[in-house]
């Protein structure tokens, strides 16, 4: 008796060749089991609190729980929170952004020998988006680096653990700097209204902070730092808690004490929004075998800075490469708008592209409806020669989604970011300046 043939669950004919570990493309569907909570993984100071504001759900992050949803989806879901985000104030636990401290004489050294950018230029009370290479060019993290003082940086995380990173890098003091964890912990006040809650919570003065600028304040009696800075393209601040474990319900209860008049209210991490922005997630869109020239990053590659860092030689290599119009990578990241039914929760499986014709080529990672355009929006992977503006793709989507069971719906490749952001990524200032760091 014959049996019908299996299709493979990681769909190998997207072609990621290039990598030793391919992508997880299986569609499996949502997972019904429930998160176990246990003392194996880290709880933030925040955990109970968040809870108490009505968290629902969670993920993990960084070896921390990660509260992923406040409003429930019969009370009308994340996109209730986007709501709040976009029109008012919001605040979010983000304590699985662990903040590694390298400290000492020799910081700025060993800073500047691990990210791609120019340590030496980043200056006291100050910060700046970076990347961090392995020697093959594959981003390990992309954290925001603060320097709060001339001798001390802190690397506020993405999701993985780059500490140990650092300390192996720095074996038998070739930098003489401290590398640890310290006890602080932020939490980000993001939205057009967190300009006037941060100036009632701490002063005017907050109003003068630039763009990844640092200030030092109180809030409720407890040191805190300050930036200018959040995973959105709206206006927005974090609040890095110092003592987190023995402050963090003081600032927790103050901050929503004074934006109660705002209208704040505690949401998860607004992936919808920072989908819209471009704002890239490590470990969904990006991970340690992703090149910055694939995700349009390669801003993040200095072309004038002269110091050796690690995966400089083959940075250089692969940018030498592109420089004479030959792409050494399978895929590229780029932006599509999408049919379908609107995508208003999170995605728990790559969707997978192909061209009009059926050809299986690629696969999405962050998408999500945009209330502004009226349309899915979403990062994906696509081969080089189909990433074009304008390029027809399809895109099989779940039958929660599917306008027709079955039948892909149709797609093209578009600009990045999808809407205008507050603080105009270098994408937009490269644009406007007629430079090109097209996604």
């Amino acid at each position: 008796m014959s049996q019908k043939p299996v299709r493979h669950p990681n769909v190998p004919t997207v072609d990621q060749s290039d990598r030793l570990v391919p992508i997880n493309l299986r569609q499996s569907g949502p997972t019904p089991v429930r998160l176990l909570i246990s003392t194996r993984v880290r709880k933030s100071p925040f955990w109970h609190l968040s809870v108490e504001a009505g968290a629902w759900r969670a993920t993990v992050y960084n070896r921390t729980y990660h509260p992923r949803g406040y409003v429930k989806p019969e009370d009308g879901g994340a996109m209730v929170e986007y709501d709040a985000l976009v029109n008012r104030v919001t605040m979010w636990d983000v304590a699985v952004e662990r903040q590694i401290r390298v400290k000492g004489p020799g910081a700025e050294g060993l800073v500047d020998f691990v990210i791609t950018r120019d340590a030496t230029k980043i200056k006291p009370m100050h910060g700046k988006y970076c990347i961090l290479c392995n020697e093959k060019g594959g981003i390990l993290n992309d954290p925001v680096l603060l320097r709060p003082s001339a001798d001390e940086f802190w690397f506020s995380l993405a999701d993985t653990d780059l500490m140990l990173w650092l300390q192996a890098v720095n074996l038998g003091r070739k930098w003489d700097a401290d590398i640890a964890e310290i006890d602080v912990s932020p939490v980000q006040i993001q939205g057009p209204l967190s300009v006037d809650l941060m100036a009632d919570l701490i002063g005017d003065e907050v109003r003068e902070i630039p763009y990844y600028g640092l200030l030092e304040a109180e809030i409720g009696g407890v040191s805190v730092l300050i930036s200018q800075s959040g995973f959105t393209g709206e206006k927005g601040y974090e609040i890095y808690v110092r003592d987190a474990s023995l402050n963090a319900e003081v600032v927790w209860y103050a901050v929503r004490g004074a934006g109660a008049k705002f209208g704040l209210q505690v949401i998860a991490p607004a992936h919808h929004r920072r989908i819209a922005a471009g704002i890239l997630s490590w470990g969904q869109d990006m991970d340690f075998e992703t090149s910055p020239f694939q995700v349009n990053l390669g801003y993040q590659v200095s072309r004038k800075k002269t110091a050796d860092y690690i995966g400089k030689k083959e940075l250089e290599r692969q940018r030498a490469e592109i420089d004479a119009g030959r792409y050494p990578f399978k895929l590229k990241m780029v932006g599509i708008k999408l049919g379908g039914r609107p995508i208003i929760d999170y995605a728990n499986d790559f969707w997978i592209i192909s061209t009009p014709e059926g050809v299986e080529v690629g696969y999405v990672t962050s998408p999500w409806w945009s209330p502004e355009l009226d349309t899915n929006i979403a990062l994906c992977w696509v081969p080089f020669e189909l990433s074009s503006l304008g390029t027809k793709l399809k895109v099989a989507l779940p039958e929660m989604y599917a306008e027709q069971q079955g039948k892909p719906v149709d797609a093209e490749v578009c600009e990045v970011p999808f809407r205008p952001s507050v603080n105009p990524s270098a994408r937009e200032v490269a644009k406007a300046h007629g430079r090109d760091y097209a996604f």
